[in-house]
This record gives C-alpha cells, structure tokens and sequence, in this order.
C-alpha cells in the first residue's frame, strides 16, 4: 500500500514492478544482478480519485504515455531495495505534485508612490550622466 495522503492511498495490486539489469558501470556485477526497477502504474484503470487522474494525464511529462501509464525507472542505488523505495517515492512525489494548486495572479497597477520613487531615480541618474559630459567655457 502506497501512501499518498491521510486519506489517499494506491493498492499494491495496482503497481507493477519488475527488475531489470541497470545502466552504465557497475563491473562484472552489472551483467549478473537485476538491481534496477522498472514501474508501471495504469493511471485510468487505477482507483486514485478522478480529480488526480485528470491532473496526472494533463501533465507533460514524458515518463507517462500516451496510454495513461505511469513508467519509472530506478536504478540510483545498487540495491534493488533502494532503487524500490526510490520508485514508490518518485511516484509518491509525481502524484503529490499535481495537488498543489497555483494560485491565480491577477494583474495589478503600480502604486503611485513607487511610480514617483521611479521617476526620481531616473531624474537623479539622468543627472549624474549629464555631469560626466564635456564642460564647456
């Protein structure tokens, strides 16, 4: 059971996960050993609340598919306990990131006191830049 929130979880059924043989160096082990994971997790056929499948599936993300599906692939650690851990907790995140709403910004007017500040500034550097000129007899 994969904890989301105090009242949002995902059942392991829902969760496939297969180990595979990680990338890059690794010596002789890395030709042995599957301490990578491979997630899947099917967004539409999952029982997350619909509010977080829209979000999820309207993210341009390229780690899920066109078919809905979330794919993760771990292989930070040389254990396939971490690299497990690592992939819920990036789902986790993934999942935990599309609740957050942004709020709206609304388009305001400058306040007539920093629009004096800003013409004073401009005034005094103008004034500064004239006094660097040539001086004339």
């Amino acid at each position: 059971m994969l904890e989301i929130s105090n009242n949002v979880s995902i059942p392991d059924n829902e969760i496939e996960i297969s180990a595979i043989r990680a990338q890059g160096a690794g010596g002789q082990n890395v030709n042995k050993v599957s301490s990578a994971i491979h997630l899947r997790f099917d967004l539409k056929a999952s029982s997350l609340p619909e509010f977080y499948k829209q979000r999820l599936l309207n993210l341009r993300d390229k780690r899920i598919t066109k078919e809905g599906v979330i794919i993760i692939k771990a292989q930070k650690y040389r254990t396939q306990e971490k690299n497990r851990e690592d992939a819920f907790e990036r789902l986790r995140e993934m999942i935990k990131q599309v609740t957050i709403v942004q709020k709206v910004r609304r388009a305001t007017k400058p306040t007539r006191g920093s629009q004096k500040r800003r013409m004073d500034d401009k005034t005094r550097r103008s004034k500064t830049k004239v006094l660097r000129g040539k001086v004339f007899d």
